[in-house]
């Protein structure tokens, strides 16, 4: 009698981690429209004061709707996880685009899932996955054939800057993973202690160095509720409950898709053609992205 709910109780976890997963791909999928949007619609030369307004005003409505603040060590926590997953990601993400062609920017994003599968090992104290780390070089390969161009010029800055970002965000989600989600605190509290804390660490530089634009019109104010809500408030809301509920090797890897969803877009929207190359690329990167999700078989001892 109890032998059907042993057999259908793999299957089941099965299709509720596949569930999560195509879940949680939508953040980066989203993610990915950020660089169309900023082009297109915010004003030009303010990086400090858009990465502000993407994660502050999004806390504050996280705040807002949840009516929870954290709670003992949870307020050092939230300004860690702020700091490194906005307020020192976001400003080295634009330092990045500004310093660097945006297909440099992306490929050394896209380096994240591998340095995320070597901080799951210092930090979270997990076997090494070489079989993830390894669909994670094979994917920084695919977004590279995606995005690079001849006009791929190097810039010592951008580089660090491009691998500190990757790094800044590869090392909170870490500790995300790590400190887990206090009882009886919904996620879009978690996400809007640390969109808060992030933003108030930007406000002042933004403020001080950037300034506010003095031409937000119409479609400006478009482009920064989209950032808001979509970009940030509602993306990492799935981000960390998916984070919560998945391998985090695995989970890192579904960031592949932002600079893929960035290339097509641009492909629709500004009219930008994508070669035999291209498309060889977007197939390698989204057949890492896939196998990254599966586990690695083990060896069969030989007797």
């Amino acid at each position: 009698m109890t032998t059907p709910i042993v057999t259908s109780a793999p299957q089941a976890i099965a299709s509720n981690r596949g569930g999560w997963t195509l879940l949680t791909a939508l953040a980066p999928a989203v993610w990915g429209t950020t660089y169309i949007v900023t082009t297109h619609l915010l004003p030009e030369g303010h990086p400090l004061f858009a990465a502000m307004m993407r994660a502050l005003p999004a806390g504050l409505i996280a705040l807002l709707i949840s009516r929870q603040l954290p709670r003992g060590s949870w307020w050092w926590k939230s300004l860690v996880l702020g700091a490194l997953n906005f307020g020192a990601f976001f400003p080295l993400l634009f330092v990045t685009a500004q310093t660097l062609p945006g297909g440099v920017a992306a490929t050394l994003g896209a380096t994240q899932p591998i340095l995320i599968a070597f901080l799951a090992v210092i930090v979270l104290q997990e076997k090494f996955s070489l079989w993830r780390a390894g669909w994670g070089v094979l994917g920084v390969l695919g977004v590279a054939l995606v995005v690079l161009g001849p006009d791929a010029a190097m810039s010592p800055i951008g580089i660090l800057a491009g691998l500190g970002g990757a790094a800044s965000m590869g090392l909170g989600v870490t500790l995300t993973k790590k400190w887990g989600q206090p009882k009886g605190v919904s996620a879009i509290s978690l996400a809007g202690w640390q969109l808060t804390a992030g933003g108030l660490v930007l406000l002042l530089p933004a403020l001080l160095i950037d300034g506010i634009p003095a031409d937000i019109d119409g479609p400006a104010m478009a482009g920064y509720a989209w950032l808001t809500v979509v970009g940030a408030l509602l993306t990492y809301t799935i981000w960390f409950t998916g984070i919560r509920r998945l391998p985090i090797t695995a989970t890192a890897l579904l960031g592949l898709l932002s600079p893929l969803v960035a290339a097509a877009l641009g492909a629709l929207i500004a009219g930008e053609s994508l070669t035999p190359i291209q498309l060889l690329g977007f197939a390698i990167a989204l057949s890492a992205m896939f196998a990254g999700q599966l586990r690695a078989r083990p060896r069969r001892r030989q007797t």
